[in-house]
């Protein structure tokens, strides 16, 4: 973990889900390179905060903020961050490749510099041979990997990753983690949500939520 002040930071916030309040008076600082596993039982929270952490949810109380700035007064800020969604949210009319350039495509990068880095991408996460092919011709574990080499290519500041290793056998779960911990190796803030306790002992730091409590900081914590 490199020192310096904390790249993403929430202050006593809370998040609304189906009505009810899931989180609430939740503060916490994750600083560059930072590995940090979010677990907790189904239910607490744990796919609600990173969507807030992230941006697409705007929180019932409280403020997200991005190096210091809050991100509802600078909404342009969420180019920082990548979320690798639980569903994988993957559009299924493209192919593997299509799905990670489009994402690149629309942070600026030019067509071939984003056909190369996608390529790159789908060969680390081991699912270069299933480039050319729809999304919905894939597996549930290739889909899942295909959405995580989409999260990296960007090379975001922040990652946010929802259960990315829940669909892999061993090996590849190797592979998965072993991407996502180089990424935090060179600088990202990585929060990995993760019902696999091998997965939280390759992190710096875990945080447990409870439903509607405060979390609680686990091993690493100051």
């Amino acid at each position: 973990m490199t020192t310096g002040g904390p790249a993403l930071a929430c202050r006593a916030l809370a998040c609304r889900a189906d009505g009810r309040t899931i989180i609430s008076d939740f503060t916490l600082e994750l600083f560059p390179g930072e590995r940090v596993a979010l677990m907790g039982p189904s239910g607490s929270g744990k796919t609600t905060l990173l969507t807030t952490l992230s941006g697409l949810l705007p929180p019932a109380a409280g403020r997200v903020l991005v190096h210091g700035v809050p991100l509802d007064a600078q909404p342009e800020l969420r180019a920082e961050l990548a979320l690798v969604f639980q569903s994988y949210g993957l559009l299924s009319l493209l192919t593997a490749a299509e799905n990670v350039e489009v994402a690149l495509r629309a942070a600026g990068i030019p067509p071939p510099e984003a056909m190369r880095l996608a390529a790159e991408a789908l060969e680390r996460l081991r699912v270069a041979k299933f480039a050319d092919h729809l999304v919905e011709e894939l597996s549930g574990g290739q889909q899942q990997r295909v959405a995580v080499a989409r999260a990296l290519a960007l090379r975001p500041r922040v990652l946010l990753a929802d259960e990315p290793t829940a669909e892999q056998d061993p090996d590849h779960r190797e592979i998965v983690l072993d991407e996502l911990l180089a990424a935090a190796g060179q600088g990202t803030t990585l929060v990995i949500a993760t019902h696999d306790p091998e997965v939280a002992e390759r992190c710096d730091r875990v945080v447990n939520l409870r439903a509607g409590a405060p979390p609680r900081a686990g091993k690493g914590s100051s």
